[in-house]
This record gives structure tokens, sequence and C-alpha cells, in this order.
């Protein structure tokens, strides 16, 4: 074997596989929690999410991100008439009320220009476009006062907005704009959900919780980074864009706590890693309390500081999800799981299936 897997592992086109269209879930399955559940075991099980509160223990802390996604997908026309889509992204730098915004088509869009935002029963509501972001290849919009950071925003969005679902899900509902969010989704700034934790129901948190299980929060907006493809085939070179996080004191006691009672330190989806972990990274490999920009790559080799578990939803071939699971299982064994879950028909992606990682089975060579 030799060295031979660390130079793949090290390659963005080793994390490619074929998936089949129809695998790629339209709409999500009721209850949240009926979906199905890959356990990763020497031999993979199949159950229901449901089933997820007989995995874990008494004592363990479920950590999840309590972020909510703003309704940031906007229709907007020219003053010529023609239709324009915006997705509000993020606050920018250059002034207040200022906000880096996705546009299609955006090569028409020069500084200057104004453009409408329409709604349904809602007076268009102009914008003026002050530059571009090469970075991005977004657009900076004026927006109007008071609409400072995205608790500001959020009104606004709910009168002229929708959620903005990934591009794979081509089939929009009303019910989307509950449907896509956490049921503890409760500070705004995300333009996608922390799709892992779209499976926990009321009902199912209930069990959990009496089961003796804790739940602590984490805050990640996610954000462009989501929808932006890997483009670096040579992982050791890979930099990601920054997101916003927020870590708590009372999260840091949380894990503190759990670890001194033996339980495990249990992250719902990829968000609640990158969060933890790059925190975590920050000060040394210790949890500390955070809110700020965070930027770490979690791929193979990558030992982790604080998560043991992980329940995930099933990711886009060559994405840096991918990287971030293969780093608690490997690259050859997650993508062989993956195969067995395209042939018993299990969906993918932000409304399909889950896959549930006990910290028993991580690589030793990853555990904290």
């Amino acid at each position: 074997m030799g060295g031979a897997p660390e130079q793949l592992d090290l390659r963005l086109s080793s994390y490619d596989f074929h998936l089949p269209e129809e695998r790629i879930a339209q709409r999500p399955v009721e209850p949240r929690h009926a979906a199905r559940l890959l356990v990763v075991e020497p031999q993979a099980r199949h159950l229901s999410v449901w089933d997820l509160q007989q995995e874990l223990r008494p004592g363990d802390l479920l950590v999840v991100n309590n972020t909510r996604v703003l309704r940031a997908r906007l229709g907007a026309r020219r003053p010529s008439g023609g239709a324009v889509e915006l997705l509000v992204l993020e606050p920018w730098h250059g002034g207040p009320e200022q906000w880096l915004c996705l546009a299609k088509p955006a090569k028409k869009l020069k500084p200057g220009d104004w453009l409408e935002v329409v709604a349904e029963g809602q007076p268009p509501l102009p914008l003026q476009v002050l530059g571009s972001d090469p970075a991005t290849g977004g657009r900076i919009l004026q927006f109007p006062p008071g609409c400072a950071d995205a608790a500001a925003l959020e009104p606004l969005l709910v009168q002229y907005g929708a959620i903005p679902l990934p591009p794979y899900i081509h089939e929009h509902d009303a019910s989307d704009n509950e449907r896509y969010q956490t049921r503890y989704a409760a500070k705004p700034g995300a333009v996608a959900a922390p799709t892992a934790g779209l499976h926990l129901s009321d009902e199912l948190l209930a069990a959990i919780r009496a089961r003796g299980v804790e739940l602590a929060t984490t805050t990640l907006h996610v954000g462009l980074g989501t929808f932006r493809p890997v483009e670096t085939e040579d992982l050791s070179q890979l930099q990601l864009h920054s997101e916003w996080v927020e870590v708590t004191p009372e999260l840091v006691a949380a894990v503190a706590a759990c670890r001194a009672r033996g339980g495990r330190v249990i992250a719902i989806g990829t968000t609640s890693v990158r969060s933890l972990e790059a925190v975590a990274q920050l000060h040394g490999g210790e949890l500390r309390p955070h809110t700020g920009p965070v930027n770490l790559v979690i791929q193979p080799g990558y030992r982790f500081a604080v998560v043991q578990g992980l329940l995930t939803n099933f990711h886009l071939p060559k994405s840096s999800l991918l990287l971030l699971v293969s780093a608690l299982l490997g690259r050859e064994r997650l993508l062989a799981l993956y195969a067995e879950a395209i042939e018993r028909q299990y969906r993918f992606f932000s409304y399909g299936d889950a896959m549930w990682i006990a910290p028993e089975v991580v690589l030793s060579s990853a555990r904290p």
C-alpha cells in the first residue's frame, strides 16, 4: 500500500462519483424523521432517522447549528424590463446597508444602475448597483436605511424574498419557507440550510432529550462557499471561503461537561463540525468562546479536536463536505458507502437521507 492512498487523498478527482439524476431528492419526506438513515458499522445498517435516538447514549451531547436561512432570493427587473434574480449573500464592508448579491444575469448590471425588486402585493423596491466583487462575480447593492445586518434586513426579505433552494432542486413550493429551516433555527444569516438538522422533528428532539442526551447550539451562517464547487485539483493548496461562526461560553461549558461525564460530542451536520473544529484550531486545539470569521479546510489526515461523531446528509461529488466526511472515515470507505447508498436508492443532497457516523467507527488517527 505504501503512501499511495495518501497521494490520491490529495487529488480532487479522487472524490468524484457518478450519481444518477433520480437519486437527487426534489422534495423532503414527511415527517422529517422518516428519512432513511445509513448507519456506518463494519457492516452498514439501514434504519430511519427516528431510530437515531437508539444510537445515542445518555450523557451524549448533540451540537446543532441554530442559523436561520434568509429569504434571500429576490426577483427584480431592470429599467428595460429585463428580469434579474438576486441572491443576497452577506453585508459588504464598503458602507452601511451595502450587501453582496449574486445576480443572474450579472454582466448587464453596471455601477450606477437601478433595479426594482418586485413581489406580489408589495410596492416595487428600488436598489442601486454600486459595484462588483471580482472574487465572487457578485454585485454590491445599496439597500434601504436600517438594513445593516441580517436581523435588520430579514423583515424586508420576508416581504419580498423566497427561500433560496440549491440549484439542483428544481421544484419550489410555498412549504419550503418552513421546511427548508431546522426546527430550532433562531439566528438569521444563512443562504443555505444546515441540512442534516432538517431531519430533527420536534418529536425526535423530545425523544432524544428524554433519553438523557443534551443539546447545545452553535451558529454558523452557511454562505457562499456552499454554492461554490471546489476547483483545486491539488488539495494541499485548497482554500475555502471564510464563514461567520459563534461559539458561546455556554457551548464551551456544555462540551467540557460532556467530556467530564464520559459522554460523546456529536455534531449534527458538517456546519456544526466546522464551527467547533475551526474555533478549536484558532486556540491550539482547545475550544474557547469565539465570534467572527473562521476558515478551516478539513480533509483526510485531519485530527479532530472536539467532534467525535456525526449525523450528516449525502454530499455532492468533489465537494468540501465530502472531504470533511472522508477525514472521519477515509475516502475509500466513504465512497464505498456512497456506492451502497446509491444501489439501495437512498436520496441525496439537501432534502435527502442521512448517514450516522458513530465515534467508534471513526478512523483512530482522526479521533480527538
